[in-house]
């Protein structure tokens, strides 16, 4: 550490210059190159699966996705002569579109089932010659575009659709601005000076542009999703911002000591650097602990996120400290913005030991002095927190959620007036015949699904052109995203159509998208706790070899534990049982099934990063006064601070995705400020320094033989116990007789 450090020092211009190249030629390469998203999204050995793999072989008419186009009239019916004047064209427009095989239209016999019980609403079906993740964005819009000309008075018209809803999500918008504003706010806060504010978010910038270039080139290479670079830049601005700040802050404090920026340069490289080291670790082995999942689009999106992180700790690592060296001088006096105030503190917090007066340093004492009491209410209250997770649930929530501006909504809302909200969602039912032309099982397939509970329609069933496939569309009762339309497509599954392939010699499977959103729910439910063992383990392992010691892995991995289940329980209160959903725009739903997965990956990283910057300093005190209570008391003094301004930046930065329309973001956003919050003020700055206070010196127990066989690497670095300028120990020796005397 302390050669690469030294060299960066040496050749600052060189480091610099050579960011600035690789930033513009890998931006200029990725450019030049393009980006090759692919949204392949697959599920091996599930129903839904299987019957698009069957579609896409014997019928690839019907393989692709379906979006709906609903109408409703105000007077006289959704199929008279003046409507059908008025939709008819647009339809005939929509048919002619790129990537659409087919309309079913309500005007024609196919489509007569298509027309509600009053006659008012009516809608037809769009097929598509690809699912929908699978079509170019501009598929949803060209057909917003077709309809645009289809106006009548009393005329209400919508479109809904997995292509549709594409066209309009607006993704992440102003949240990643709005997040680098407040953050750039809080940093001035903390350190009084725009320069030193500004330093973090320089370093950070450069490994996040770094970055989504060579992500962009990534996609030429891996499959990757078109929402990789979002959840990348995401996860590289916190943590690239966490980590130059806590290098920053150390540097200021060790600059206070030594007078000197290049020697607390490398001091707070050899601490705080090789922190970061082992905290960054910790967030790529929980992002890439997502492989283990076996669902390949999560795999791009893991992948392209560790990149960020990478890349992001590498400057940190090497064009900070070459900054540092150069503006050291004026880093460490602070600005005229606040500057007496923070100058104080700083000295305050460079001194040898933490001042007496401190407000961290009085909370520390506090805890000590109650430790059971401290642990205790806040083991309760994160207890509290999370036990709404017991009831969660996975599935994907349905156009209800989307904005109500959106033409998805309308639709929706249209159809289940109409007709129903199960036909919101339809499942497609494949059948394989026994043999060419051998059709005579149909019928009684038909029967076997218009006598299941919550069918509201089935559709008579369309013959592949070879005679060796059907599919039969079946709406349900109920909403795409209700338990019962889950429960239906298992009782169709495991009750109602084993039968009827007995019988007949069918061999029927359950797809289309709803069926899809199931299967994916119930793929990553059973496999998520193999991701969180995976990953919890490593995370462990890494830990031990580090501290060794048995009681930091266990401990952090029991409070990350705590700090994602609470975080989800807020989530599931909120988003599932509908608490304080007014406030936040939300009605009660399901929970989007990968938000747990990159929920955890995302929250375990950034709790292992203000995890291992807290121990690390802990441990570096144990190192040198051999006393755990004034171990944690002095640790806690010395990084509270700087923990709790850069769990603000990461709750000003996740929370703006509240200000989003789409349900997803809103509960990525509320799940990861609630995590950041509970993690850094409950767990952090409560539960840990209580419970270290009781463990006292067996926190850092391990047996020998153990510690015989463990690597060497030492977090604390070489100048951490080097005594400070004689000045400051002459100044400390004075106060200490002052105070004896």
């Amino acid at each position: 550490m302390l050669s690469l450090v030294r060299w960066c020092i040496a050749h600052r211009r060189v480091v610099v210059l050579a960011w600035i190249v690789l930033v513009i030629g890998v931006t200029a390469i990725a450019q030049s190159a393009g980006r090759q998203y692919a949204n392949n999204f697959t599920l091996p050995g599930t129903d839904s699966q299987r019957a698009s793999d069957l579609l896409s072989q014997r019928f690839p008419t019907q393989s692709g996705d379906l979006d709906t186009i609903v109408w409703h009239v105000a007077s006289g019916t959704a199929t008279d002569g003046p409507t059908q004047a008025v939709v008819a064209p647009m339809l005939a427009r929509v048919s002619h579109l790129a990537n659409v095989v087919g309309v079913v239209s309500p005007f024609g016999a196919r489509g007569r089932a298509q027309v509600s019980a009053d006659h008012r609403t009516a809608f037809a079906n769009v097929l598509y010659d690809k699912r929908a993740n699978l079509l170019p964005k501009n598929a949803g819009s060209q057909l917003l575009s077709a309809m645009g000309s289809a106006k009548a008075p009393g005329l209400s018209l919508a479109a809904g659709g997995q292509a549709v809803e594409q066209a309009e999500s607006s993704g992440v918008g102003p949240a990643t601005a709005v997040g680098v504003v407040a953050a750039l706010l809080i940093l001035l806060l903390t350190f009084g000076s725009l320069l030193t504010a500004g330093m973090p978010l320089i370093v950070a910038g450069f490994g996040l542009i770094t970055g989504v270039g060579l992500i962009g080139l990534m996609t030429h290479v891996i499959q990757t999703t078109n929402i990789a670079p979002e959840l990348a830049v995401m996860i590289g601005l916190g943590v690239g911002i966490d980590y130059a700040l806590f290098i920053v802050t150390r540097f200021r404090q060790a600059y206070t000591r030594r007078g000197d920026a290049n020697a607390a340069v490398l001091e707070a490289m050899d601490t705080s650097g090789r922190a970061i080291v082992l905290a960054g670790a910790t967030v790529i082995i929980a992002l890439l602990g997502m492989f283990t999942l076996g669902v390949s689009f999560l795999n791009g999106m893991a992948l392209a996120a560790a990149l960020a992180v990478a890349l992001t700790l590498l400057a940190a690592l090497t064009v900070l400290p070459a900054l540092l060296s150069r503006f050291g001088d004026r880093i460490a006096r602070g600005g005229r913005i606040l500057g007496r105030a923070h100058r104080r503190r700083a000295e305050a917090s460079g001194a040898a030991r933490p001042a007496e007066g401190s407000a961290w340093r009085r909370w520390a004492l506090t805890i000590q002095r109650r430790p059971w009491l401290a642990a205790g209410a806040s083991i309760a209250l994160m207890v509290a927190f999370a036990l709404p997770v017991t009831a969660l649930r996975l599935d994907n929530s349905d156009a209800s959620n989307d904005p109500p501006k959106d033409t998805s909504h309308q639709a929706y809302a249209l159809l289940a007036s109409g007709f129903g909200q199960g036909f919101n969602g339809p499942l497609s039912i494949v059948a394989q015949l026994p043999a060419t032309g051998q059709a005579t099982g149909l019928s009684q397939l038909n029967t076997a699904l218009r006598s299941t509970g919550d069918v509201a329609a089935v559709l008579p069933a369309r013959l592949s052109p070879d005679g060796t496939v059907a599919v039969v569309r079946v709406y349900p009762a109920s909403a795409p995203e209700a338990l019962a339309t889950t429960n239906l497509v298992n009782t169709l599954r495991n009750t109602v159509l084993p039968p009827v392939e007995h019988q007949t010699g069918l061999h029927v499977l359950v797809g289309g998208f709803t069926a899809g959103s199931i299967d994916f729910s119930s793929v990553l439910a059973h496999k998520l706790p193999l991701f969180i063992g995976v990953v919890v383990l490593l995370s462990a392992l890494l830990l031990l070899v580090i501290f060794r010691s048995l009681v930091i892995p266990l401990q952090a991995a029991v409070m990350n534990l705590l700090s994602i289940g609470g975080a989800l329980g807020v989530v599931t209160a909120i988003f599932q049982w509908g608490w304080l959903g007014g406030l936040f725009g939300v009605k009660p739903g399901p929970i989007e099934a990968f938000v747990p997965v990159l929920m955890f990956a995302i929250v375990f990283g950034l709790s292992m990063d203000y995890e291992v910057f807290l121990i690390s300093r802990i441990h570096e005190e144990w190192v040198r006064q051999r006393d755990p209570s004034a171990a944690v008391r002095d640790g806690l003094t010395f990084t509270g601070r700087v923990i709790t301004a850069a769990a603000a930046i990461m709750v000003c930065v996740f929370g703006s995705f509240m200000l989003g329309g789409e349900r997803v973001l809103k509960e990525f956003g509320l799940g990861l400020a609630g995590a950041v919050f509970l993690d850094a003020l409950v767990v952090r700055c409560l539960m840990l320094p209580a419970v270290l206070q009781l463990l006292g010196s067996r926190t850092w127990w391990l047996p020998g033989w153990l510690d015989r066989l463990l690597p060497r690497v030492r977090i604390e670095g070489t100048m951490a116990g080097l005594p400070p300028d004689p000045e400051t120990a002459a100044a400390s020796e004075a106060r200490e007789g002052v105070s004896a005397s």
